[in-house]
């Protein structure tokens, strides 16, 4: 659970290089804000050009990854077809919860769930009307230690979990609040001046996984969020039973 990915890359080579490498290109594209050119996805990859551009070839075959008219690379509309089909269920129960919060708080909510030493944001909603909003994309992650998904997500950790991941991740006093309080609160961690709130959600048989906001640091109580987020987290688990 240590490993970062470009290190869970190298570990699978002596599998796959090529398939490692096609699976980094689209980690790459998912955390880039921008299309990028082939040299840059080269340089990230620390690849020569032409072994980056036969990997983006057969990504283009398979709609992965299209070009702009400049001739940058981004991700393809396949991407969405596969990403929707990732827990599914999970994502239909989510759904009008978290629209439901998303409009009543007017923050942005979705769902996190554990991956490996990371956190994964798995589906998001944007209130519909809010001046100003704060875009969480589905893939988006970063790591355990920061933000309130993660400490909420590390709150449900069994000690053998826990055993699994660096001590640089574990953020055991954080982790026992919200054990206590039931919510997990963070601001300026993941990204600078915005908050979140975020509460377990804990479904037999999945990954550790929370329900959070995100939104523009502006004074709001984190508790009322938070009451929202029980609400809606103890529905998704009525709904997928």
């Amino acid at each position: 659970m240590t490993s970062s990915p470009a290190a869970r890359a190298a570990a699978t080579t002596p599998h796959s290089q090529t398939l490692s490498r096609g699976i980094r290109v689209l980690e790459i594209l998912a955390e880039s804000d921008t299309p990028l050119s082939i040299a840059e996805l080269s340089a990230a990859l620390g690849v020569h050009r032409s072994i980056a551009y036969r990997i983006l070839r057969t990504l283009e075959d398979h709609g992965l990854v299209i070009r702009d008219a400049a001739g940058a690379v981004l991700l393809g509309p396949r991407m969405a077809a596969l990403a929707r089909g990732v827990s599914r269920d999970l994502q239909a129960a989510a759904l009008p919860e978290l629209t439901a919060v998303a409009n009543e708080l007017g923050m942005t909510a979705f769902v996190a769930v554990l991956d490996r030493d990371e956190v994964v944001t798995l589906v998001s909603v944007e209130p519909r009307h809010a001046h100003a909003t704060v875009a969480q994309r589905p893939g988006t992650r970063h790591p355990l230690a920061v933000g309130a998904p993660g400490i909420a997500i590390q709150s449900s950790l069994s000690a053998a979990q826990l055993a699994m991941l660096a001590p640089s991740e574990v953020r055991s006093d954080a982790a026992r609040e919200v054990r206590e309080i039931g919510f997990a609160r963070s601001h300026d961690e993941v990204i600078p001046g915005m908050s979140s709130v975020a509460v377990p959600l804990v479904l037999p048989g999945r990954a550790p996984a929370a329900v959070a906001v995100v939104y523009i640091a502006n004074g709001q109580d984190a508790a009322t969020a938070a009451a929202r987020l029980a609400v809606a987290a103890a529905a998704i688990r009525t709904d997928l039973g």
